[in-house]
């Protein structure tokens, strides 16, 4: 039997707004290699039961552990046997969970938000239904895939702490890295490592010089049929971002997040819709502080010329 270097797209539908979740599975001498597992739900594992041959399955590589793409991981370990790697700050992130959560807490606390929308937040945060349960067995996918599988990863965050690319040849499997028509800005988050807020921003801009390396490459996302260009997808995010900051504009210099949202929310969100808010309100508030940040990252990407006057008309510089 011989390698089959191109993997194959399994699309399985979510309860989620975000519609069906794409997940990839590899045939190679030794077995089968999934990247991702998609949701923890019945029609997930009757799609596995009928499509993929569990008993070959060997090795399941996680690009992040949002629930549609990390759901069914557990449940596939246990009906096949098969290894489980999970990205780093995932791990850390799952495992001190209550950590992570009460120094989020404290920040949002300290940027304006109350001890009653904390509490309705904590709820949403702790109920399991953003992180499952852990696989009984797993590694840390940096720390053992490129050495045990010849599969290379690209740590790209940017869609939340832990993005991971995994390289196949020509191939890209980008989980969530790679969405379509829309500026993702980073979740807030706690960075267990340092004991401080997660700079999204930072890691953002970050991960756009890398996403640029893939121009040419067969992308594998994770909920959309195929990306033509990563650079016209990159430019889409960029210009998403500053149509973002514009109405953000009037706030330069000040740091009571709960505040702005309030002046430019009119309608009622739920606590989690108003953290995602909070996430994309840091983040411009992250970039008026440090806009060198973004134009270097741009200027690396081969972007910066195509938004020269965005990036000046928004910064003053």
């Amino acid at each position: 039997m011989t390698t089959r270097v191109q993997p194959v797209q399994h699309t399985i539908q979510t309860p989620y707004p975000v519609g069906p979740v794409h997940s990839y599975s590899l045939l190679r001498d030794d077995g089968i290699i999934l990247f991702d597992s998609g949701p923890d739900t019945e029609q997930a594992r009757k799609y596995y039961q009928r499509n993929l041959d569990l008993k070959r399955l060997r090795h399941i590589l996680i690009t992040h552990c949002h629930i549609d793409h990390y759901g069914l991981a557990h449940w596939l370990e246990k009906e096949s046997g098969a290894t489980v790697y999970l990205p780093y700050r995932d791990t850390l992130k799952i495992r001190q969970n209550s950590q992570r959560l009460e120094g989020m807490y404290r920040y949002l606390r300290s940027v304006g938000f109350g001890e009653s929308f904390v509490q309705e937040l904590h709820g949403t945060m702790s109920s399991g239904s953003i992180f499952p349960r852990l696989p009984d067995n797993y590694f840390v996918a940096e720390e053992k895939v490129t050495e045990e599988l010849g599969i290379k990863i690209m740590s790209c965050p940017g869609h939340s702490q832990s993005d991971l690319v995994y390289l196949i040849g020509e191939y890209a499997v980008t989980g969530d890295t790679m969405l379509e028509g829309i500026f993702q800005s980073p979740l807030l988050d706690f960075d267990i490592e340092n004991g401080q807020r997660f700079r999204n921003y930072t890691a953002y801009c970050e991960s756009l010089p890398k996403l640029a390396t893939l121009e040419g490459k067969y992308i594998m996302p994770g909920h959309r049929q195929k990306v033509p260009s990563v650079l016209q997808n990159l430019s889409v995010y960029i210009d998403k971002l500053f149509k973002r900051v514009e109405p953000l504009l009037a706030f330069r210099g000040e740091r009571d997040v709960a505040a702005i949202i309030g002046r430019i929310v009119s309608s009622k969100l739920t606590p989690f819709q108003v953290y995602l808010k909070a996430s994309e309100v840091q983040f411009v508030l992250d970039l008026f502080e440090e806009p060198e940040v973004l134009k270097e990252s741009l200027c690396q990407s081969g972007l910066f010329d195509s938004f020269k006057k965005e990036y000046i008309r928004v910064t003053g510089s």
